[in-house]
């Protein structure tokens, strides 16, 4: 079987072919194309007038949102509250953070809580001067804005 092409379809087809071949050509091996910020879902949150967090797409978000995830994967906080923020025998970071403060969040996170086996985090370098990022990282996902537990960072 035979298909023909004829009209403005065919006047069209020889616009795309050399377009296909020069993205193909031009693209570096193995690349993914990833969103800018203005591109894709884009949610930005404020906090107190600055920005909290940026996300694209459910999981590129901005670096300051990226180092709070990588102190969370740091600190190993998925062993009591499970690779999602679900919940294991610490409660579950998405539910918690819909009600904490950032001020009781924070307090939390550098005293600890002793009798519920939350170890203290002041002495952690990482976790202390990340604790902003560790917050919007949580926060992006209790709101629902972070769709996915592990996440990449926008390149801007």
């Amino acid at each position: 079987m035979r298909t023909m092409i004829s009209g403005a379809a065919a006047c069209a087809w020889w616009l795309v072919v050399p377009a296909i071949a020069v993205a193909q050509a031009t693209a570096p091996q193995g690349a993914v194309a990833q969103p800018s910020p203005t591109s894709g879902n884009t949610v930005t949150r404020m906090d107190g007038g600055k920005v909290l967090y940026t996300v694209v797409d459910g999981y590129y978000v901005d670096s300051n949102t990226m180092n709070g995830f990588r102190a969370w994967r740091a600190a190993a906080c998925d062993r009591c509250h499970g690779a999602n923020q679900q919940g294991l025998v610490g409660p579950s970071l998405i539910e918690s953070l819909k009600t904490l403060t950032k001020d009781q969040f924070m307090t939390t996170v550098r005293e600890g809580r002793l009798e519920k086996g939350m170890p203290s985090w002041k002495s952690s370098k990482m976790v202390t001067d990340n604790i902003d990022n560790l917050y919007a990282y949580l926060k992006g996902r209790s709101n629902g804005d972070i769709t996915r537990a592990h996440v990449q960072e926008l390149k801007q």
